[in-house]
């Protein structure tokens, strides 16, 4: 079983404004049993991938969950090069985590993964209080192509 996953095009949002964030796109292609799509295309921002991480280690137990890039406030250098550090750092995240067998199974990182719900809807959807399962949501961001209009703009 062969799972990619590419955190790319890392783009700031609110340019300017005191609430700007950068948020990346990651892309996920995969012939794995685990994965209910086996491409999509999603975008999140940092603190997203904060939140993921948190629940990553509540469900855990033991398995010990990847670090994350640090958030750091005084960075010296270029943005450009913090950015794109973090992107590194972001994508060997989900490398990691998408190779470990305990952490896969946790349905908030599918729905982090595969369908563009806020972090409110996935633990909505993962609670079963949403109006989809989370099979459902995913499926449902597969099918509206969203997933691929992303991947198929960026190519040469």
């Amino acid at each position: 079983e062969l799972t990619t996953v590419r955190v790319q095009d890392p783009r700031v949002q609110n340019e300017g404004s005191w609430n700007s964030y950068v948020d990346y796109k990651i892309f996920l292609h995969t012939n794995s049993k685990a994965f209910t799509a086996k491409t999509s295309c999603v975008r999140r921002r940092y603190r997203e991938f904060v939140w993921l991480r948190r629940q990553l280690q509540k469900n855990a137990g033991l398995v010990p969950v990847p670090e994350l890039p640090g958030k750091s406030t005084f960075f010296v250098g270029s943005t450009d090069e913090f950015i794109e550090k973090r992107r590194q750092g972001l994508q060997q995240f989900l490398e990691k985590v998408v190779q470990n067998v305990v952490l896969l199974s946790d349905s908030r990182l599918h729905l982090f993964l595969q369908s563009q719900l806020s972090v409110p809807e996935i633990e909505a959807c993962v609670q079963g209080q949403g109006s989809q399962t989370v099979t459902g949501a995913i499926l449902h961001y597969a099918m509206s192509n969203c997933g691929w209009v992303q991947e198929e703009e960026s190519r040469p």
